[in-house]
């Protein structure tokens, strides 16, 4: 498989281009199938590498998956091998994914069980289990932490019984175990400080759907009634925030007319305003989003003047993972914003690329970075560099795209497992790009 993309950036793009299912959803959503014995249809499945990877190995597990289309499936499972994961296969597998820990609320609630590999995935710093482990442990489960392996052992041998419990952090995938968890539990779950992202909201509306009980969905303080058993449903993923945020952000940096068509709008929260904070014009007409062609964009201030800062927050702020296009798309804009990484503290690490393409930041630390517009005076330059992780992969090849002349981008396989065919998608769009 091709390791890297060859980019010759300075055309203009334009066209229409359709946003995958969310990444971000379809890891819990698809676990979630495990809540069941019944057929569960799910669709507008992402075609990327991390989610092909739990498709994987849930039909290791004894799943039973029909991919009826390209981003269509049936899973049934009604079969689970649960000494399969214990296996030397299993522990490979999971390791290598982080998304696996999201089948272990599931296998809980269903069968008392459940093993969980150290997290993988990204190089943006540490990602904690804590919030994960901590709320099984208030249901009622037990663990064993195997240093020779890496692995968690869990165990709900006396079922799992509801409790109050206030999350040390609003995370995602902590919240959305733990309700998968608790929506089987004997009694009442209350989770206060519980991430109320879309995609947790999408995860309630399905398990509702499936015969759960779970109120407050949206807020940040959700309870769940146990029931005994859930059913089959159908279920439909949200398009991708991270990739719409991107492709507007594309749009700006390579002075190009695109629409983005079926960009679930009303779930985009403040995204698109953080974008039009740094002058990029854009319209929504309909459930489409519509960015002109800009010969160029200036960055906003505050009211009182001073430099505008844009940083990461938990849902309804403004999400971390597009917090690297911010920083690229405000290199070419007039003005100057500082990046305020909050979350993880090694996302920031790509900057020094973009600076030897010629753009003017100063890394202030792990966590903040000012970057000084450049208005077009001085434009990117092509080299040749690495991809760290998905979402600076893709920032990087926006700035690719938007440079003069021909960069190289190793380490691809982090931008496909988060971005579906994106080279395709952009070459249709007018893009230079292939796969070498």
């Amino acid at each position: 498989m091709s390791s890297a993309f060859e980019v010759r950036g300075g055309h203009r793009l334009k066209g229409e281009i359709t946003p995958q299912g969310a990444k971000n959803e379809a890891l819990q959503i698809i676990s979630a199938i495990l809540l069941t014995p019944e057929k569960v249809t799910i669709s507008n499945i992402p075609d990327i590498l991390d989610v092909n990877l739990l498709i994987e190995l849930l039909s290791d597990i004894g799943v039973e998956v029909n991919r009826i289309s390209r981003d269509t499936c049936e899973f049934t499972a009604a079969r689970i091998d649960m000494a399969y994961l214990q296996s030397p296969e299993f522990k490979k597998k999971s390791g290598r994914l982080r998304g696996s820990v999201m089948i272990a609320g599931p296998l809980l609630a269903r069968f008392g069980k459940a093993y969980i590999p150290k997290p993988g995935g990204d190089k943006i710093g540490r990602r904690r289990l804590d919030t994960h482990i901590i709320g099984f442990e208030k249901l009622g489960v037990r663990f064993v932490y195997d240093n020779d392996d890496n692995f968690f052992r869990l165990d709900a041998a006396d079922g799992l019984k509801g409790a109050y419990m206030l999350l040390d952090e609003p995370s995602v995938t902590g919240t959305a175990n733990i309700i998968m968890a608790a929506v089987m539990a004997r009694g009442t779950t209350t989770i206060y400080n519980a991430a109320c992202e879309p995609y947790i909201q999408q995860l309630c509306k399905m398990l509702n759907s499936m015969g759960a009980r779970i109120s407050g969905v949206g807020s940040n303080l959700i309870t769940i009634e146990g029931v005994s058993s859930l059913k089959g449903c159908s279920h439909s993923m949200l398009p991708d925030m991270i990739e719409i945020g991107s492709f507007i952000g594309l749009a700006a940096m390579t002075q190009s007319e695109i629409t983005i068509r079926n960009a679930g709008v009303e779930h985009l929260g403040i995204i698109p305003e953080k974008f039009r904070q740094l002058g990029i014009r854009l319209e929504l007409k309909g459930n489409d989003i519509y960015i002109p062609a800009q010969e160029s964009y200036e960055i906003q201030t505050f009211l009182d003047g001073s430099i505008l800062t844009v940083y990461d927050h938990p849902w309804p702020g403004f999400t971390p993972d597009l917090l690297s296009i911010v920083l690229v798309v405000a290199t070419q804009a007039r003005g100057s914003v500082m990046i305020h990484q909050k979350m993880f503290e090694s996302r920031l690490f790509f900057v020094d690329k973009l600076i030897d393409m010629g753009a003017q930041i100063v890394l202030c630390d792990p966590h903040r970075a000012v970057v000084i517009g450049l208005g077009r005076q001085h434009l990117l330059r092509g080299i040749t560099m690495s991809s760290p992780d998905i979402r600076a992969g893709v920032a990087l090849l926006i700035a690719a795209l938007s440079a003069e002349g021909k960069s190289t981008i190793q380490n691809i396989e982090q931008i496909d497992r988060g971005y579906q065919y994106i080279d395709e998608r952009l070459r249709k769009l007018g893009a230079d790009i292939k796969r070498v």
